[in-house]
């Protein structure tokens, strides 16, 4: 009877840790956007979280303008924009989780374009950058965890602010987490 009721219970158990497990990832990359706005705000300079696309998916990292001409590539490449803290990805935090999008994902918001398959919507920077007066440049990251646990997070230009929307699979509607 036990071994019964366990065999039941384990698909539901694991369905509801990789679920938290992919909402704790969306959760940490929010606090780390937010964390760069607070950063621009406090240095006067802007702060950019750049993602790069690697061989083993996605990293990430955050930088300081070090010229006030905006965080740039080249700058970045030359030592004169530079890296505050380590170079992040999001599976050495949480198992299974990564950048990524379910394919068919429809738009969040109706009249929209879907993502395709790229995760990073952040224009061709591929960088969310915080300007000193607490706005940003605005754009939408994807994160996908096992089980087709669908995340994205918003970055609203005129604020800054971020929000965290959850895909439910059954209504095909993407809703506040």
């Amino acid at each position: 009877m036990l071994l019964t009721l366990g065999s039941i219970a384990l698909p539901s158990l694991r369905y509801a840790t990789d679920s938290l497990r992919a909402a704790g990832a969306a959760r940490y990359l929010a606090t780390r956007l937010q964390r760069a706005r607070i950063e621009a705000i406090t240095r006067s300079a802007d702060v950019a979280v750049r993602f790069v696309t690697t061989t083993g998916g996605y990293s990430f990292a955050v930088y300081v303008d070090g010229n006030r001409n905006g965080v740039l590539a080249a700058d970045i490449d030359q030592g004169v924009d530079w890296r505050m803290g380590p170079v992040e990805r999001l599976p050495d935090n949480f198992g299974s989780v990564d950048f990524g999008t379910m394919p068919g994902l429809p738009a969040i918001d109706s009249g929209g374009t879907p993502p395709g398959s790229d995760p990073i919507r952040l224009g061709s920077s591929r960088s969310a950058t915080f300007a000193p007066l607490g706005t940003s440049s605005s754009g939408t990251v994807y994160i996908r965890g096992r089980g087709n646990q669908q995340f994205a997070i918003r970055i609203y230009g005129a604020t800054g602010k971020t929000r965290i929307l959850k895909f439910n699979e059954q209504s095909g509607q993407w809703n506040p987490l």
